[in-house]
C-alpha cells in the first residue's frame, strides 16, 4: 500500500520552497501526496495563493480557513485557534501516514499540535535555523520538538537540532530547498517580466520585502519608514514592493506601503508574485532590500547583494553577498551605496551560497519512501 504523506502549507513563502519536494513525492510510484493549504493562501488580503498551488497540477484535499481580520495579538491567537480545530479535522478525514511542514510560522504550529495529538509523525524542514528578531524562533524549535524527521539545510543546523534532543540518527543535512526551486524553474525574460507585472524597469531596480519584527514593540512601522525615506531619494529606480506577511503588525505595514505606491509612479506593490515571477525579478534587478530570509538565503545563488536591515534575520548563516545594517536611515542609505559599489559588485562574481548547490528535494522524498515509521512517534530525548 502506497504510503500517504500530507504537505501542509499556509503561505507563498513555503509553497515556494514546498513545490519542488510536492512535485518529487507526486511523481514517486511508492507514495501518495495530499495537500492542506491554510493561512494566506485562503486570504484575499494576501493573494489568495492556493490558486498558484492548483495552477501548478497539484491538488489540494483540503483547505482550511484561519485567519481573521485582526493581526493584533489576540487577532492572531483567535486565527491560530481556527486553525487547530480545522487542521485537526482536516488530519483526522486524510488520516495520512506521515505530515510534512516547513519553518517556522504560526499557521504551521498548529497544524503539527493537531498532528501531535493524531499520533501522526511529521517531517520538519529547514529547523535548526535562528531568527532572533521574531517569534518564529520559538515557533520552529517548538516544531522541532513535536517532529520525528528534520531535514536541515546546514551542519550547524543539523547540530543545533541535535542539542534540542533530536535522535542523530533522524536528523538529515540536505541543504536549502531555495536552492533546487532556482535551478529547475525557467525564469522569465526581462520583456515577459515587465508585461507580466504591468511595469518597465528604469536604469536600476530594487526588490524589496519589509516583514513585522514581531519582537520589538511598535518599531516595524517606524523602520519601514526609515527605509522609504532612503528610498525616495533614489534616481532612476524602478521599486518592486512584495507585501508582508500575517504576522502582528503586518496590516499596517501594508498600508504604509501601499500608500507609498499610490504617490511614487516608480514604486510598484504585490501581494504575490508567484514564485517564478519573484525568482526572475531577483534575476533581474540590481539586488534585494529588507528582511526576508529569502535574502538570505536564495538570492546569494543569483550573485546578487541583499541589503538586510534589522534584527529579524540575526543569527541565520549568511553569505558574503549580505549586506548587514540598522533599521536607520543613515545606515540603510550606506548599505544601498556599498551595494552599487564596484567593489561589492566584484565579490559578487565569486559568492557561494552556504544552503548548498541543490538536490534536497530528492534527498527528502528518497528518506520518506525509506524511513520505517513504525514506532517512530514514541520519541527519546538524545542527551549530549
Amino acid at each position: 500500500m502506497k504510503r500517504k504523506i500530507c504537505v501542509i502549507t499556509g503561505s507563498r513563502a513555503d509553497y515556494g520552497l514546498l513545490r519542488t519536494v510536492i512535485q518529487e513525492i507526486k511523481d514517486s510510484s511508492n507514495l501518495t501526496l495530499q495537500i492542506i493549504a491554510t493561512g494566506m493562501h485562503l486570504s484575499p488580503d494576501f493573494g489568495l495563493t492556493f490558486v498558484e498551488i492548483e495552477s501548478d497540477g497539484f491538488r489540494i484535499d483540503r483547505k482550511v480557513e484561519m485567519l481573521i481580520q485582526d493581526d493584533s495579538p489576540a487577532g492572531i491567537a483567535e486565527s491560530m485557534s481556527r486553525g487547530l480545530v480545522g487542521c485537526a479535522k482536516a488530519i483526522s478525514e486524510l488520516s495520512p501516514n506521515l505530515i510534512v511542514v516547513l519553518g517556522d510560522r504560526f499557521e504551521i504550529i498548529v497544524s503539527v499540535l493537531a498532528a501531535l495529538v493524531a499520533k501522526i509523525p511529521v517531517a520538519h524542514i529547514h529547523g535548526g535555523e535562528l531568527t532572533l528578531g521574531s517569534f518564529d524562533d520559538a515557533v520552529r524549535h517548538s516544531i522541532t520538538k513535536m517532529s520525528h524527521l528534520h531535514f536541515v539545510a546546514a551542519e550547524e543546523y543539523k547540530n543545533r537540532v541535535i542539542q534540542l534532543g533530536e535522535d542523530p540518527e533522524r536528523v538529515f543535512l540536505v541543504g536549502g530547498l531555495g536552492v533546487d526551486s532556482i535551478k529547475r524553474i525557467k525564469l522569465l525574460e526581462r520583456k515577459e517580466l515587465e508585461e507580466s507585472l504591468n511595469i518597465t524597469f528604469k536604469e536600476k531596480s530594487l526588490l524589496i520585502t519589509f516583514h513585522p519584527v514581531t519582537l520589538e514593540d511598535n518599531t516595524s512601522a517606524s523602520q519601514l519608514k526609515e527605509l522609504l525615506k532612503v528610498l525616495s531619494d533614489l534616481e532612476d529606480t524602478t521599486l518592486i514592493f512584495t507585501l508582508p506577511n500575517a504576522d502582528p503588525g503586518g496590516l499596517e505595514l501594508i498600508q504604509i506601503i501601499q500608500e507609498y505606491v499610490s504617490k511614487n509612479p516608480n514604486a510598484y506593490a504585490y501581494a504575490s508574485l508567484g514564485q517564478i515571477k519573484y525568482m526572475s525579478c531577483i534575476a533581474q534587478v540590481d539586488g534585494v532590500i529588507g528582511n526576508s530570509s529569502s535574502g538570505i538565503m536564495e538570492v546569494p545563488s543569483f550573485k546578487k547583494g541583499t541589503v538586510n536591515i534589522g534584527i529579524r534575520q540575526k543569527g541565520r548563516i549568511r553569505a558574503e553577498s549580505v549586506i548587514d545594517c540598522d533599521p536607520l536611515e543613515k545606515s540603510i542609505r550606506s548599505a544601498i551605496h556599498k551595494l552599487y559599489s564596484p567593489e561589492f559588485i566584484r565579490i559578487l562574481k565569486n559568492v557561494v551560497n552556504p544552503y548548498g548547490h541543490g538536490g534536497a528535494s530528492e534527498k527528502i522524498v528518497n528518506i520518506l519512501n525509506e524511513t520505517s515509521l513504525e514506532e517512530i512517534v514514541k520519541k527519546t530525548f538524545y542527551d549530549l
